[in-house]
């Protein structure tokens, strides 16, 4: 039986660092965004069902869905967004089991579930333990806006999109701080892996 692991954090708190780190281990994780990207390309069911409900002009020449035009739509409006992972979240979810069985297929024996929305999505029985990539608000609010060049306004919204950090940190099996150098989370992230007993 496969290991599953949750892997969360928020908006700009380094989960990437932490994937990068367990994928150089040879650790296999599957990504909801990039499980989202997947089901909304063109001709996918969800696809179809987008462009039903937020209409062609969030369409790009080639067809695609511009992501820009639509997170502007989601970013400012609650019912909206929640219409959109309506749609979106089942046909990532099943794609992610999809992923999973693969890998166990394939002989692995843990997976990590990289969920952005972990807990906003309430998708906690898909895994086993949690591990919370974390960092302090100020930290966060730099980070996004350097990375994505926003405004302090732009960056504050996206960050109240999602559940606080400091909440994902409490309900976690397991907090990575990274707040520090590069070197103090692979140190975290190791002793976490000898801890649970992961490997590859």
């Amino acid at each position: 039986m496969v290991k599953v692991i949750g892997l969360t954090g928020g908006i700009a708190s380094g989960k990437s660092t932490v994937t990068n780190m367990l994928q150089e281990k040879g650790f296999t994780v599957i990504d909801a965004d990039v499980a989202a990207r997947q089901v909304v390309k063109v001709g996918e069911p969800a696809y179809h069902q987008i462009i039903k409900e937020f209409g062609e002009q969030i369409m790009q020449s080639d067809l695609t869905i511009d992501r820009a035009k639509l997170g502007a739509i989601i970013f400012h409006d609650e019912s909206k967004r929640k219409q959109l992972n309506a749609i979106v979240h089942p046909a990532v979810r099943r794609e992610m089991l999809l992923q999973k069985e693969k890998a166990e297929q394939d002989g692995k024996n843990t997976v990590f579930m990289d969920i952005p929305l972990l807990y906003e999505s309430e998708l906690t029985w898909m895994v086993e333990k949690v591990m919370v990539v974390y960092v302090d608000q100020d930290t966060q609010i730099k980070r996004l806006m350097k990375r994505n060049d926003l405004s302090e306004e732009e960056t504050q919204a996206r960050i109240c999109s999602q559940l606080p950090l400091s909440v994902k940190a409490e309900r976690a099996d397991i907090v990575i701080d990274n707040n520090e150098t590069i070197e103090k989370t692979k140190d975290q992230v190791e002793e976490t892996l000898m801890k649970w007993g992961l490997d590859p």
